[in-house]
């Protein structure tokens, strides 16, 4: 009992510690983070028909909690390293700039009880499942970079130094309803909370506060967490053959407005606002568990980018303002597989493949945002310390991706001209679990 008490306190300090700023981005699925928590990260996320841990059944499919072993409480704690450059061309003029967006923690945390005695699985899982970052310097030599137009620069000009940071957190009380030995349903309300910087803040009108006839975009750092929330639901079926299917379906988390605290050219105060909100997901997995000491694990998703505020059509309207980021739909595939090696020993690996939501026109309006990565491999392993308390590792690489296109303008491309992103991500994964 003592044990479980010290695992509460720390399990409590570290949901704490994320809700008061632990940033979350993610480089695959384009926001959508791939997976939750050092188990499901090294099954690359394949989890909506194979319940083999708490956070990756709570957060791909609220029925599959009933397919667990055991009651379950998980903490964990991903450090998530991307690797990015931003390069452009306009006329004679060329350059390449690294990025220094450091190492990001996010952290996961996972709860569900069960009951032998009854048909009802409860749980609760609190995780960061979307976000991304860039930090650039300004540059002389790389266009985008350059200081943003003015009479000075002769109303030439890019973007300046370009920052975002984007920090999407969940928490999902689940409950799943076991309608017999093989068939459960689930369902999870969401709250989430979201944090967005982009600085300049080119989802917003430029300004010409200082009246040189050269308007510019203010800083987007001023804001707080927005909340939204939305409700997931799934089904879990085992077949007699060692197969089991589940699916689920995460609706769109609809936030609030985003305000931003900004200034204009002289400094005045200025207000912003922009609408973005979290795409629904649609998920189809299965499993399969007939060889002996192994399990294998496929799901297919469906992000829809393409219908939600924020990420649809892009381009500039009549102020100036960025309308969206201009994504697509996209589908992904995830597979997973596990071995017991031994009575303590669980080994996994697993690969993750989505489309890219990014067109090459649309490069240019996702400098801040360039989550292209489209192929991820993840190992992973879980070791028994006692006879109820695990601790797990996963290492994730996402491998580089490009996409490369014109700087637009009100009028459309700019002949001669063009920008390109390139990222890579590694991560590494850790977490305990308890079981009773």
């Amino acid at each position: 009992m003592s044990s479980l008490k010290w695992f509460t306190c720390i399990a409590v300090a570290l949901v704490l510690s994320a809700a008061l700023g632990i940033a979350s981005p993610a480089r695959a699925q384009g926001i959508a983070l791939g997976g939750v928590g050092p188990v499901n990260r090294s099954m690359a996320g394949a989890s909506t028909a194979a319940p083999i841990d708490a956070a990756g059944a709570l957060h791909w499919n609220p029925a599959s909690i009933s397919g667990l072993e055991s009651s379950e409480m998980l903490i964990g704690m991903e450090l998530l390293l991307p690797t990015e450059e931003l390069s452009s061309t306009f006329g004679p003029l060329s350059g390449s700039t690294g990025g220094e967006p450091g190492v990001t923690p996010i952290p996961t945390m996972a709860l569900v009880h069960k009951s032998q005695d009854s048909p009802w699985t409860y749980g609760l899982g609190m995780y960061g499942v979307a976000g991304f970052g860039v930090n650039y310097p300004a540059s002389t030599t790389n266009p985008i970079l350059t200081p943003q137009p003015s009479a000075g620069s002769g109303g030439v000009g890019g973007l300046g130094r370009l920052f975002s940071q984007a920090e999407v957190l969940q928490i999902a009380p689940t409950v799943s309803y076991a309608l017999s030995k093989k068939l459960s349903i689930g369902f999870a309300p969401t709250l989430t909370m979201a944090k967005l910087a982009v600085d300049p803040m080119f989802l917003t009108s430029p300004d010409d506060a200082n009246g040189d006839a050269f308007p510019s975009y203010p800083s987007g750092r001023g804001n707080r967490y927005h909340f939204g929330g939305g409700a997931q639901m799934g089904i879990y079926y085992i077949t007699d053959s060692c197969w089991h299917f589940g699916s689920s379906i995460k609706s769109p988390q609809w936030f609030e407005e985003f305000h931003f605290f900004t200034e204009d050219e002289n400094g005045a105060p200025r207000q912003a606002e922009i609408d973005f909100d979290y795409p629904m997901i649609v998920s189809l997995g299965t499993a399969y568990a007939g060889f002996e000491k192994w399990l294998m694990a496929c799901d297919v998703r469906y992000l829809d980018y393409e219908n939600t505020d924020g990420f649809g059509p892009s381009g500039f309207d009549d102020t100036g303002t960025v309308q969206g980021l201009g994504w697509s739909s996209i589908f992904s595939v995830h597979t997973g597989i596990q071995y017991k090696a031994t009575e303590c020993l669980h080994l996994r690996a697993g690969y993750q493949f989505n489309e890219n939501p990014i067109h090459s026109d649309d490069a240019m309006f996702n400098v801040a945002s360039p989550l292209i990565i489209q192929h991820v491999l993840s190992l992973g392993a879980s070791y028994q310390l006692t006879c109820n308390m695990f601790v797990s590792l996963a290492y994730v690489q996402g491998f580089e991706n490009e996409v490369t296109g014109p700087i637009q303008s009100a009028l459309g491309p700019v002949p001669g001209t063009s920008v390109s992103s390139e990222i890579s991500a590694d991560a590494l994964s850790v977490g305990f679990a308890l079981r009773y």
